[in-house]
Protein backbone atom coordinates (compact mmCIF):
# COMPACT_ATOMS: atom_id res chain seq x y z
CA UNK A 1 0.00 0.00 0.00
CA UNK A 2 2.64 2.72 1.09
CA UNK A 3 4.49 2.05 -2.40
CA UNK A 4 1.38 2.69 -4.45
CA UNK A 5 2.06 5.80 -6.94
CA UNK A 6 -0.12 8.64 -6.71
CA UNK A 7 -3.29 8.07 -9.65
CA UNK A 8 -3.17 11.29 -10.90
CA UNK A 9 0.84 11.05 -11.54
CA UNK A 10 0.56 7.61 -13.00
CA UNK A 11 -2.08 8.69 -15.62
CA UNK A 12 -0.20 12.26 -16.00
CA UNK A 13 -3.19 14.48 -15.24
CA UNK A 14 -3.64 16.95 -12.71
CA UNK A 15 -6.19 16.88 -9.64
CA UNK A 16 -8.71 18.72 -11.27
CA UNK A 17 -8.21 17.16 -14.66
CA UNK A 18 -11.59 16.61 -16.60
CA UNK A 19 -13.06 13.22 -17.36
CA UNK A 20 -12.27 13.75 -20.87
CA UNK A 21 -8.15 14.53 -19.76
CA UNK A 22 -8.80 11.18 -17.52
CA UNK A 23 -10.23 9.21 -20.53
CA UNK A 24 -7.49 10.65 -23.25
CA UNK A 25 -4.52 9.86 -20.72
CA UNK A 26 -5.40 6.14 -19.89
CA UNK A 27 -6.34 5.58 -23.74
CA UNK A 28 -2.51 6.98 -24.59
CA UNK A 29 -1.22 4.78 -21.84
CA UNK A 30 -3.12 2.09 -22.53
CA UNK A 31 -2.30 2.04 -26.36
CA UNK A 32 1.27 2.28 -25.55
CA UNK A 33 1.27 -0.87 -23.07
CA UNK A 34 -0.84 -3.13 -23.96
CA UNK A 35 0.33 -6.42 -23.38
CA UNK A 36 -0.53 -7.27 -27.17
CA UNK A 37 2.07 -5.18 -28.54
CA UNK A 38 4.74 -5.19 -25.75
CA UNK A 39 4.57 -9.86 -25.77
CA UNK A 40 7.31 -10.77 -22.75
CA UNK A 41 7.53 -7.41 -21.42
CA UNK A 42 6.69 -7.67 -17.51
CA UNK A 43 7.52 -4.01 -17.23
CA UNK A 44 5.16 -2.54 -19.64
CA UNK A 45 1.82 -5.31 -18.52
CA UNK A 46 2.76 -3.93 -14.93
CA UNK A 47 2.21 -0.36 -16.55
CA UNK A 48 -0.82 -1.33 -18.35
CA UNK A 49 -2.21 -2.62 -14.89
CA UNK A 50 -1.31 0.29 -12.95
CA UNK A 51 -3.18 2.25 -15.39
CA UNK A 52 -6.16 0.70 -15.78
CA UNK A 53 -6.59 0.36 -11.91
CA UNK A 54 -6.00 4.20 -11.66
CA UNK A 55 -8.45 5.09 -14.64
CA UNK A 56 -10.70 2.36 -13.31
CA UNK A 57 -10.93 4.89 -10.02
CA UNK A 58 -10.41 8.49 -11.23
CA UNK A 59 -13.29 7.33 -13.59
CA UNK A 60 -15.94 6.86 -11.21
CA UNK A 61 -17.35 10.04 -9.48
CA UNK A 62 -17.75 8.48 -6.20
CA UNK A 63 -14.41 6.46 -6.40
CA UNK A 64 -12.94 9.56 -6.97
CA UNK A 65 -14.13 11.83 -4.23
CA UNK A 66 -13.09 9.16 -1.70
CA UNK A 67 -9.56 8.55 -3.14
CA UNK A 68 -9.01 12.28 -3.43
CA UNK A 69 -10.11 12.57 0.43
CA UNK A 70 -8.60 9.47 2.06
CA UNK A 71 -5.91 8.23 -0.59
CA UNK A 72 -4.94 4.47 -1.40
CA UNK A 73 -5.33 3.86 2.45
CA UNK A 74 -9.09 4.18 1.96
CA UNK A 75 -10.09 0.29 2.30
CA UNK A 76 -12.24 0.22 -1.07
CA UNK A 77 -9.13 0.73 -3.13
CA UNK A 78 -6.68 -1.91 -1.27
CA UNK A 79 -8.11 -4.45 -3.97
CA UNK A 80 -8.20 -2.09 -6.46
CA UNK A 81 -6.61 -4.10 -10.46
CA UNK A 82 -7.10 -7.47 -8.69
CA UNK A 83 -9.94 -9.54 -7.84
CA UNK A 84 -14.04 -8.18 -7.97
CA UNK A 85 -14.31 -4.82 -9.10
CA UNK A 86 -11.08 -4.47 -11.20
CA UNK A 87 -10.69 -2.25 -14.02
CA UNK A 88 -13.27 -1.58 -16.59
CA UNK A 89 -15.94 -2.16 -14.05
CA UNK A 90 -19.11 -1.25 -15.31
CA UNK A 91 -17.97 0.28 -18.71
CA UNK A 92 -14.84 -0.21 -21.45
CA UNK A 93 -12.70 2.48 -21.17
CA UNK A 94 -12.11 2.50 -24.62
CA UNK A 95 -14.53 4.74 -25.93
CA UNK A 96 -15.97 8.39 -25.54
CA UNK A 97 -18.22 7.41 -22.96
CA UNK A 98 -21.00 3.94 -22.93
CA UNK A 99 -20.45 1.46 -25.57
CA UNK A 100 -22.64 -0.55 -28.24
CA UNK A 101 -23.28 -1.41 -31.73
CA UNK A 102 -24.40 0.54 -34.83
CA UNK A 103 -27.89 1.59 -35.53
CA UNK A 104 -31.10 -0.85 -35.19
CA UNK A 105 -32.20 -2.85 -32.56
CA UNK A 106 -29.39 -5.39 -33.35
CA UNK A 107 -30.68 -8.11 -30.58
CA UNK A 108 -29.82 -11.00 -31.86
CA UNK A 109 -29.51 -12.42 -27.90
CA UNK A 110 -30.24 -11.48 -24.89
CA UNK A 111 -28.94 -12.79 -21.96
CA UNK A 112 -29.40 -12.07 -18.26
CA UNK A 113 -27.16 -12.52 -15.14
CA UNK A 114 -27.17 -11.35 -11.78
CA UNK A 115 -24.10 -10.08 -9.82
CA UNK A 116 -22.94 -10.42 -6.54
CA UNK A 117 -22.15 -7.44 -4.34
CA UNK A 118 -18.19 -7.50 -5.29
CA UNK A 119 -19.20 -5.84 -8.65
CA UNK A 120 -20.64 -7.43 -11.83
CA UNK A 121 -17.88 -9.72 -12.35
CA UNK A 122 -14.31 -10.32 -11.80
CA UNK A 123 -11.48 -8.92 -12.68
CA UNK A 124 -10.40 -11.92 -14.97
CA UNK A 125 -13.45 -12.27 -16.58
CA UNK A 126 -13.91 -8.26 -17.49
CA UNK A 127 -10.28 -8.37 -18.38
CA UNK A 128 -10.73 -10.99 -20.81
CA UNK A 129 -13.74 -9.62 -22.11
CA UNK A 130 -12.27 -6.34 -23.40
CA UNK A 131 -8.63 -7.61 -23.88
CA UNK A 132 -8.81 -10.96 -24.25
CA UNK A 133 -8.94 -11.63 -28.25
CA UNK A 134 -6.18 -9.78 -28.27
CA UNK A 135 -4.30 -12.15 -25.66
CA UNK A 136 -6.09 -15.32 -27.52
CA UNK A 137 -4.46 -14.25 -31.16
CA UNK A 138 -0.97 -13.32 -29.46
CA UNK A 139 -1.55 -17.12 -27.98
CA UNK A 140 -2.27 -18.41 -31.57
CA UNK A 141 0.43 -16.68 -33.50
CA UNK A 142 2.91 -17.56 -30.70
CA UNK A 143 1.84 -21.52 -31.36
CA UNK A 144 1.75 -21.34 -35.52
CA UNK A 145 4.84 -19.18 -36.05
CA UNK A 146 4.57 -17.89 -39.77
CA UNK A 147 1.29 -17.85 -40.10
CA UNK A 148 -0.13 -15.52 -42.87
CA UNK A 149 -1.84 -12.37 -41.99
CA UNK A 150 -1.98 -8.72 -41.84
CA UNK A 151 1.02 -6.77 -40.50
CA UNK A 152 4.59 -7.45 -38.95
CA UNK A 153 3.37 -9.88 -36.26
CA UNK A 154 1.46 -12.41 -38.83
CA UNK A 155 -2.01 -13.42 -38.16
CA UNK A 156 -5.18 -11.38 -37.93
CA UNK A 157 -7.45 -11.37 -35.01
CA UNK A 158 -10.20 -13.71 -35.77
CA UNK A 159 -12.80 -11.91 -33.41
CA UNK A 160 -13.68 -7.89 -32.21
CA UNK A 161 -13.39 -7.07 -28.64
CA UNK A 162 -16.29 -7.36 -26.54
CA UNK A 163 -17.94 -4.01 -25.09
CA UNK A 164 -20.11 -2.94 -22.30
CA UNK A 165 -22.60 0.15 -21.72
CA UNK A 166 -24.02 0.24 -18.28
CA UNK A 167 -27.60 2.13 -18.59
CA UNK A 168 -29.64 3.37 -15.46
CA UNK A 169 -33.37 2.87 -15.87
CA UNK A 170 -36.26 4.20 -13.15
CA UNK A 171 -37.88 1.75 -10.87
CA UNK A 172 -41.25 1.86 -12.85
CA UNK A 173 -39.54 0.80 -15.94
CA UNK A 174 -37.97 -2.22 -14.76
CA UNK A 175 -41.18 -2.82 -14.05
CA UNK A 176 -43.17 -2.41 -17.26
CA UNK A 177 -40.12 -2.41 -19.80
CA UNK A 178 -38.79 0.37 -21.65
CA UNK A 179 -37.36 1.00 -25.18
CA UNK A 180 -34.45 2.63 -24.91
CA UNK A 181 -31.46 4.54 -27.78
CA UNK A 182 -28.05 4.47 -26.41
CA UNK A 183 -24.58 6.06 -28.14
CA UNK A 184 -21.12 4.62 -27.86
CA UNK A 185 -18.00 4.38 -29.41
CA UNK A 186 -16.83 0.93 -31.01
CA UNK A 187 -13.87 0.26 -33.77
CA UNK A 188 -15.13 -0.27 -37.04
CA UNK A 189 -12.98 -0.55 -40.22
CA UNK A 190 -10.26 0.37 -38.29
CA UNK A 191 -11.22 3.50 -36.96
CA UNK A 192 -13.45 4.80 -34.03
CA UNK A 193 -17.04 5.28 -35.34
CA UNK A 194 -20.19 7.02 -33.11
CA UNK A 195 -23.40 4.90 -33.68
CA UNK A 196 -26.61 4.49 -31.86
CA UNK A 197 -28.77 1.65 -30.77
CA UNK A 198 -32.47 1.20 -29.88
CA UNK A 199 -32.50 -1.74 -27.58
CA UNK A 200 -35.71 -3.29 -25.73
CA UNK A 201 -35.58 -3.37 -21.95
CA UNK A 202 -37.57 -5.78 -20.92
CA UNK A 203 -40.01 -5.89 -17.78
CA UNK A 204 -39.00 -7.27 -14.77
CA UNK A 205 -35.03 -6.51 -15.35
CA UNK A 206 -33.20 -6.40 -11.72
CA UNK A 207 -29.84 -4.66 -11.10
CA UNK A 208 -26.47 -6.09 -12.32
CA UNK A 209 -28.40 -8.18 -15.29
CA UNK A 210 -27.32 -7.39 -18.71
CA UNK A 211 -28.64 -7.93 -22.17
CA UNK A 212 -26.06 -9.73 -24.38
CA UNK A 213 -26.46 -7.98 -28.01
CA UNK A 214 -24.45 -10.24 -30.67
CA UNK A 215 -22.33 -8.66 -33.01
CA UNK A 216 -22.39 -5.01 -31.50
CA UNK A 217 -18.86 -4.61 -30.33
CA UNK A 218 -15.71 -4.11 -31.99
CA UNK A 219 -14.72 -5.41 -35.49
CA UNK A 220 -11.29 -7.06 -35.27
CA UNK A 221 -8.28 -5.49 -37.87
CA UNK A 222 -9.25 -7.55 -41.26
CA UNK A 223 -11.32 -9.91 -39.39
CA UNK A 224 -15.34 -9.84 -39.90
CA UNK A 225 -16.28 -11.44 -37.03
CA UNK A 226 -17.77 -8.82 -34.54
CA UNK A 227 -17.41 -8.71 -31.08
CA UNK A 228 -20.47 -8.68 -28.71
CA UNK A 229 -22.02 -5.68 -26.40
CA UNK A 230 -23.15 -6.25 -23.09
CA UNK A 231 -25.18 -3.59 -21.40
CA UNK A 232 -25.46 -3.78 -17.72
CA UNK A 233 -28.75 -2.25 -15.83
CA UNK A 234 -28.74 -0.34 -13.05
CA UNK A 235 -31.89 0.37 -11.49
CA UNK A 236 -32.45 3.78 -9.85
CA UNK A 237 -33.89 3.67 -6.33
CA UNK A 238 -37.39 5.14 -5.64
CA UNK A 239 -38.56 7.34 -3.51
CA UNK A 240 -41.37 5.16 -1.66
CA UNK A 241 -40.82 1.71 -3.48
CA UNK A 242 -38.77 -0.72 -1.96
CA UNK A 243 -38.54 -4.57 -4.43
CA UNK A 244 -37.59 -7.94 -2.51
CA UNK A 245 -37.36 -10.06 -5.13
CA UNK A 246 -40.71 -9.65 -7.37
CA UNK A 247 -42.55 -7.88 -4.43
CA UNK A 248 -42.93 -4.59 -3.99
CA UNK A 249 -42.87 -2.71 -0.37
CA UNK A 250 -44.54 0.46 0.68
CA UNK A 251 -44.92 1.86 4.61
CA UNK A 252 -48.37 3.79 4.45
CA UNK A 253 -48.42 6.46 7.17
CA UNK A 254 -52.12 7.06 8.69
CA UNK A 255 -53.03 9.17 11.51
CA UNK A 256 -53.97 7.83 15.09
CA UNK A 257 -57.76 8.83 14.22
CA UNK A 258 -57.85 6.82 10.93
CA UNK A 259 -56.57 3.47 12.57
CA UNK A 260 -59.29 3.69 14.82
CA UNK A 261 -61.64 4.89 12.94
CA UNK A 262 -60.47 3.01 9.45
CA UNK A 263 -60.15 4.81 6.34
CA UNK A 264 -59.94 4.15 2.26
CA UNK A 265 -56.60 5.30 1.69
CA UNK A 266 -55.13 5.96 -1.98
CA UNK A 267 -52.06 4.38 -2.38
CA UNK A 268 -49.12 4.54 -5.35
CA UNK A 269 -48.21 1.11 -7.27
CA UNK A 270 -45.94 0.76 -10.14
CA UNK A 271 -48.54 0.94 -13.25
CA UNK A 272 -50.95 3.69 -11.22
CA UNK A 273 -53.37 4.28 -8.17
CA UNK A 274 -54.86 1.96 -6.03
CA UNK A 275 -57.21 1.91 -3.09
CA UNK A 276 -56.50 0.04 0.41
CA UNK A 277 -59.11 -0.44 2.78
CA UNK A 278 -57.99 0.42 6.61
CA UNK A 279 -60.24 -1.75 9.00
CA UNK A 280 -61.30 0.30 12.08
CA UNK A 281 -58.43 -0.41 14.90
CA UNK A 282 -55.84 -1.46 12.68
CA UNK A 283 -52.63 -1.56 14.35
CA UNK A 284 -49.14 -0.38 13.97
CA UNK A 285 -47.07 -2.54 11.43
CA UNK A 286 -50.19 -4.28 9.77
CA UNK A 287 -49.50 -5.74 6.65
CA UNK A 288 -51.95 -5.64 3.67
CA UNK A 289 -50.58 -7.82 0.47
CA UNK A 290 -52.10 -6.09 -2.97
CA UNK A 291 -51.66 -9.19 -5.33
CA UNK A 292 -50.40 -9.11 -8.78
CA UNK A 293 -49.27 -5.35 -8.22
CA UNK A 294 -45.55 -6.18 -8.08
CA UNK A 295 -42.82 -7.12 -10.72
CA UNK A 296 -43.33 -10.04 -13.24
CA UNK A 297 -40.91 -12.95 -14.02
CA UNK A 298 -38.15 -11.74 -16.65
CA UNK A 299 -39.84 -12.84 -19.88
CA UNK A 300 -42.84 -14.40 -18.56
CA UNK A 301 -45.02 -11.09 -18.51
CA UNK A 302 -47.84 -10.94 -16.03
CA UNK A 303 -47.99 -14.59 -16.03
CA UNK A 304 -46.11 -14.45 -12.89
CA UNK A 305 -46.55 -10.90 -11.00
CA UNK A 306 -45.14 -10.36 -7.45
CA UNK A 307 -47.31 -8.58 -4.71
CA UNK A 308 -47.75 -5.58 -3.21
CA UNK A 309 -46.77 -5.28 0.36
CA UNK A 310 -48.08 -2.52 2.33
CA UNK A 311 -46.89 -2.29 6.29
CA UNK A 312 -49.48 0.63 8.21
CA UNK A 313 -47.29 2.97 9.98
CA UNK A 314 -49.26 5.14 12.81
CA UNK A 315 -48.49 8.43 12.68
CA UNK A 316 -49.14 9.40 16.47
CA UNK A 317 -49.49 13.38 17.18
CA UNK A 318 -47.01 15.52 19.36
CA UNK A 319 -48.34 19.03 19.04
CA UNK A 320 -51.77 18.62 20.52
CA UNK A 321 -53.65 21.19 22.11
CA UNK A 322 -55.05 21.25 25.94
CA UNK A 323 -58.52 20.15 24.95
CA UNK A 324 -56.67 17.61 22.68
CA UNK A 325 -55.12 15.84 25.22
CA UNK A 326 -58.32 16.11 27.99
CA UNK A 327 -60.09 14.41 25.56
CA UNK A 328 -57.86 11.93 25.62
CA UNK A 329 -57.27 11.06 28.67
CA UNK A 330 -61.46 10.64 28.95
CA UNK A 331 -60.93 8.20 26.37
CA UNK A 332 -58.33 6.55 27.74
CA UNK A 333 -59.51 6.82 31.20
CA UNK A 334 -62.93 4.15 29.43
CA UNK A 335 -61.18 2.48 27.34
CA UNK A 336 -60.22 -0.89 27.46
CA UNK A 337 -56.95 -2.08 26.89
CA UNK A 338 -56.54 -3.38 23.00
CA UNK A 339 -55.56 -7.01 21.92
CA UNK A 340 -51.98 -6.29 21.50
CA UNK A 341 -51.88 -4.43 25.14
CA UNK A 342 -53.78 -7.38 26.72
CA UNK A 343 -51.58 -10.10 25.91
CA UNK A 344 -48.99 -8.24 27.06
CA UNK A 345 -50.18 -7.72 30.02
CA UNK A 346 -51.29 -11.50 30.37
CA UNK A 347 -48.06 -12.38 29.78
CA UNK A 348 -46.19 -10.52 31.95
CA UNK A 349 -49.00 -11.51 35.06
CA UNK A 350 -47.79 -15.38 33.85
CA UNK A 351 -44.03 -14.28 34.18
CA UNK A 352 -44.87 -12.62 37.78
CA UNK A 353 -46.78 -16.15 39.25
CA UNK A 354 -43.31 -18.27 38.41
Amino acid sequence: MANKRDYYEILGVSRNATPEDIKKAFRRLAVKFHPDKNQGDKKAEERFKEASEAHDVLSDATKRQQYDQFGHGFAAFANAGAGAGGPFRGGNPFGGGPFGGAGGSGFEDQTFSGFGSAGPESFQDIFGDIFGDAFRDARSRQQKPGGGGDGPRGGTRSRGADLRYTITITFEEAATGAEKTISFVRQRTGKEETARLAITIPSGVKPGQRLKLRGEGDAPPGGNQMGDLYVIVNVAEHSLFRRVENDVHLELPISFVDAVNGSMCEIPTLTGKATLKVPPGTPSGQIFRLKGKGFPSVGQGGAAMGDMLVKVLIDVPRDLTDDQRELLKRFAAGARPGAMVKSFQDKVERLRKK
